[in-house]
């Protein structure tokens, strides 16, 4: 049997080109996605496992990259949590969110509303047995943040910023009850069947770097390490975390995903060298022609020939506009590029 790149590359085995895989890569931008988004609704997808297998899955045919992560979301934990979770087409409200009081006495985890989750990993592993499955959650600041959403098209969050600095033991322990409820997640969809873990804790950055890393870091710690300590490989994506990448070490993660504020060489450079890299293409490139996009790959094969624990993905998700045609060639260039190594 054929080995995979993916999978041999995050065990730390020598490959002769970087993975590629992308975040946002179920949807947004694939044809055949946007057909099925017409018949479906987003969570009629996710709670149909052969749909959410199929809509997982589609990426590995479409844009052929080596990796599949799990058609889901991150707010699936504040729903199981109590909250009331609305899909609309602007985006995500609850209908019951949090407000000024933070009052975790109507928070209560239950954990049987996450179980079509587990459904559909065994469904994609049950079709697909040897494809790489990467699951996921949210990481616990992330999390806290959506779950004062309650209109849709208000996607400032600067009202719950607020509240973390004027009631921080209340945020805090709301941040507490996430991350016991991720525990239970995260160990539930490697029983399952996913070969690797990823935390999205995209909004990292809107509070202090130093206030991340004493605040915030122990529950990200604590959800990371729960994969690991289950041998399965982790992935940490703290966007915009900058400098605070200095703080991250094999105890933490497998691999640190990276955004695109950064050159790739110089997140390298903070990370501990003992943990692998990921990311950190600008998916606006993809907007720009064949020969400015292969110039940005080129610019990359130094660092490539350099770095085999490297992962090639973006350094956020793709863009609604994206030509498809863009992300097909860069796959290619990758897979058909000699690295040297």
């Amino acid at each position: 049997m054929k080995k995979n790149i993916f999978t041999e590359n995050i065990n730390g085995n020598i490959t002769s080109r970087p993975p590629v895989w992308f975040m946002r890569q179920a949807g947004r931008i694939l044809p055949s996605y946007l057909r099925l988004k017409e018949k479906y609704s987003f969570d009629e997808m996710m709670q149909n496992k052969e749909l959410a297998a199929k809509v997982t899955l589609l990426p590995l045919d479409d844009l052929g990259v080596d990796a599949g992560i799990l058609f889901s979301d991150i707010l699936v934990i504040p729903k199981a949590l109590g909250l009331e979770l609305e899909f609309t087409a602007k985006g995500p409200k609850f209908h019951n969110a949090l407000d000024q009081n933070i009052n975790d006495k109507n928070l209560i985890f239950d954990s049987c509303k996450l179980d079509y989750i587990y459904n559909n990993i065994e469904e994609i592993k049950s079709q697909r047995p040897n494809t790489p499955l990467i699951g996921f959650c949210g990481g616990p600041l992330t999390t806290f943040l959506f779950m004062f959403r309650r209109n849709e098209s208000n996607k400032d969050f600067n009202h719950v910023i607020k509240l973390f600095y004027k009631e921080k033991k209340k945020c805090i322990k709301i941040m507490e009850m996430i991350t016991e409820a991720s525990v239970e997640y995260v160990k539930n969809q490697v029983i399952r069947g996913i070969d690797c873990f990823q935390l999205f804790e995209t909004y990292c950055g809107i509070i202090p770097e130093e206030m991340y890393t004493e605040i915030v870091l122990p529950y990200s710690k604590k959800i990371l390490n729960t994969a690991m300590d289950k041998n399965c490989k982790s992935i940490f994506f703290p966007k915009n975390y900058n400098n605070g990448l200095n703080q991250l070490n094999k105890g933490i993660c497998d691999i640190a995903s990276i955004d695109w504020q950064l050159p790739i060489e110089t997140a390298r450079s903070l990370l501990s060298s003992d943990i692998g890299i990921q990311g950190n293409m600008d998916p606006r490139i993809f907007f720009t022609d064949k020969k400015e996009i292969e110039k940005y790959l080129i610019s990359l094969s130094n660092f490539g020939a350099k770095n085999n624990n490297w992962i090639f993905n973006l350094g956020h998700g793709f863009i609604p506009g994206i030509d498809v045609k863009n992300v097909n060639f860069v796959v290619d260039w990758i897979k058909n590029h000699n690295w040297n190594r």
